[in-house]
């Protein structure tokens, strides 16, 4: 009885040796590699990047900045530092915390900026409460990204 439990174990070992030499574990080409690599840094800096602007989703409620925005549209707002001449922003209203306003900078002045919107006609702006504190700016528009029809980059 043990000699046909040893003879099958024999048999068993062989079979396991002559699949293992059969089939050999596959290696990615080093090519593959860089890429399988260079994706998933990509993936981690993204996550990272993602974590650092943290972005704002914001709606946009009135006709100030008709034509370029249009009340319903939803917006990506990022956080920034540098801000130029013709950058749509959102920005705390001066005159209510709790609300966000979504303007064009007209001027960057030292610590402060001058904000207008696109429909003078039906727009509360810098005309009326004055420049705001860099500090105020919640950070640039970037996308609308609803509706469907109208998504695509602010500018």
């Amino acid at each position: 009885m043990q000699s046909e439990v040893d003879g099958a174990r024999a048999n068993l070992t062989q079979r396991r040796q002559t699949v293992n030499r059969g089939h050999p574990r596959r290696r990615l080409p080093p090519l593959s590699r860089v890429a399988t690599r260079t994706a998933l840094a990509a993936s981690v800096a993204l996550v990272i990047a993602a974590a650092l602007v943290r972005p704002r989703r914001v709606v946009v409620d009135g006709r100030s900045m008709e034509p370029t925005l249009a009340p319903g549209d939803r917006l990506l707002v990022v956080r920034t530092r540098a801000l130029h001449t013709g950058d749509v922003v959102a920005v705390r209203d001066p005159r209510d915390a709790r609300r966000v306003l979504v303007k064009r900078v007209g001027a960057v002045l030292d610590r402060e900026v001058v904000l207008r919107g696109d429909n003078q006609g039906a727009s509360t702006d810098s005309r009326d409460f004055g420049t705001v504190a860099l500090s105020a700016v919640l950070g640039r528009v970037v996308r609308c990204y609803a509706p469907a029809w109208r998504a695509g980059p602010v500018r």
